[in-house]
């Protein structure tokens, strides 16, 4: 029984693939992100179009977008989703923050029976502003554009031969 295990355990490598084919994005021909198969890509088309989903296969030069074949010269844009906050969330919170603050130094003025141009002070002002403006910020931070052009590239690396091609000699003697 040994034997058959140790057996097996030998030919494994035989029909297994280790490497697949790799899409890499660089910028100065330093590696940004690489993306392989089973990993979520979003990109912008050559045809304005923003397509997001699951690699799930990349073959000569395509790439396999939930079953749907792309070149990899049809890519224009690479979207790179911010994935450690939620910058929408938390930029939406601050805006409201901001507002709420505004709001609540009007509610303050009316129930003391201020003037309405004192209800809300240079601080509130500031407090407010710097919130919404943060808020505004964070949304736009959630992702980062990589155009494909002069600074950024997209590659294509084929990490697997299928069949080798015997060395062609000359016959020159």
């Amino acid at each position: 029984m040994k034997k058959i295990v140790l057996a097996l355990l030998f030919l494994i490598p035989l029909i297994s693939k280790s490497q697949t084919d790799v899409l890499i994005l660089q910028k100065n021909s330093r590696n940004i992100k690489t993306y392989a198969t089973g990993q979520t890509i979003v990109f912008q088309t050559i045809y304005d179009q923003w397509l997001g989903g699951t690699i799930t296969a990349l073959r000569n030069d395509s790439i396999f977008l939930n079953g749907i074949p792309f070149h990899v010269n049809e890519i224009m844009t690479v979207r790179q989703e911010s994935s450690k906050w939620n910058y929408s969330s938390l930029g939406t919170g601050l805006i409201v923050a901001g507002a709420g603050v505004l709001i609540l130094n009007v509610v303050n003025g009316l129930y003391t029976n201020e003037k309405a141009g004192s209800w809300v002070t240079a601080t509130g002002w500031i407090t407010a502003g710097v919130l919404i403006i943060s808020g505004i910020l964070l949304r736009r931070a959630r992702y980062k554009d990589y155009p494909i052009g002069k600074k950024y590239g997209l590659h294509y690396l084929n990490m697997h031969v299928d069949h080798q091609e015997p060395a062609k000699t000359s016959d020159a003697h």
